[in-house]
């Protein structure tokens, strides 16, 4: 596997090939100019990289697609790299497709026939976020139980902070559950305590539900943390290098 530096330096070959198009001048630098290809059936593309992951979205046919995957496994021969077939697909937008832990997908909005591009949380990082909650509230753990709290609020806000861009709203919800519940699991098991006495010790005398604490330490919610969507910045993100002019 490459580091995120060598990713970034060997595949910046990458980058060149294909925002040459985009390039002031370039078949694709303008909207006229990619509405001219599309007239004669030519497709259009746009590449998206994170250090060794990245995505080319094509407006045009599969076959567009395979060739441009073609073409860019030709491109990398090269610099001795090559496209993981078991990680590489070519798929519709309306199948989806995974990256970075979020799951890209073209769907029909509910109560309308108005499609839209949404993010979710890919199952991946779901499933990985439940196997450490579990892991870390197994009720038969020895840790005390403020040790506990810190290292859940550590994995799973950190966890909620990076999806919070998602349509995650749900799915934070059900982890707050899975999470209590959890808790509560460890603490009848440690203590022995009955339900009755969950109840007396974590409600107040007008029956509202506390939040589990230990040594000042609280059980922080994840539903609690907003979910921002689509934010879109385009071209505008900063970088503090100049781009390339060879």
């Amino acid at each position: 596997m490459l580091s995120p530096l060598l990713a970034n330096i060997a595949l910046s070959v990458l980058d060149e090939h294909l925002h040459r198009g985009w390039e002031p001048g370039g078949e694709l630098s303008t909207d006229y100019r990619r509405g001219r290809r599309r007239a004669i059936g030519l497709p259009s593309w746009r590449l998206v990289r994170y250090a060794d992951d990245f995505v080319v979205l094509v407006e045009g046919t599969r076959q567009d697609t395979e060739t441009l995957h073609e073409e860019i496994a030709q491109v990398l021969a090269p610099i001795g790299l090559r496209l993981s077939p078991a990680k590489t697909q070519v798929v519709h937008l309306s199948e989806g497709f995974d990256f970075l832990g979020f799951h890209i997908q073209w769907r029909r909005k509910r109560g309308t026939n108005k499609w839209y591009v949404y993010t979710f949380i890919a199952d991946r990082p779901l499933r990985s976020v439940k196997a450490k909650i579990r892991h870390l509230t197994h009720r038969t753990s020895q840790q005390g139980l403020a040790v506990v709290l810190i290292n859940l609020n550590r994995i799973t806000l950190g966890w909620a902070h990076y999806f919070r861009h998602a349509v995650a709203k749900h799915i934070f919800s059900k982890l707050d559950d899975l999470v209590w519940w959890r808790l509560v699991r460890l603490l009848r098991a440690r203590h022995h305590w009955s339900w009755s006495d969950v109840r007396r010790r974590l409600t107040t005398p007008t029956g509202r539900w506390l939040p589990i604490s230990s040594d000042g330490i609280e059980l922080r919610k994840i539903s609690a943390i907003s979910v921002t969507r689509y934010r879109y910045r385009g071209n505008k993100i900063p970088t503090p290098w100049a781009p390339a002019t060879t």
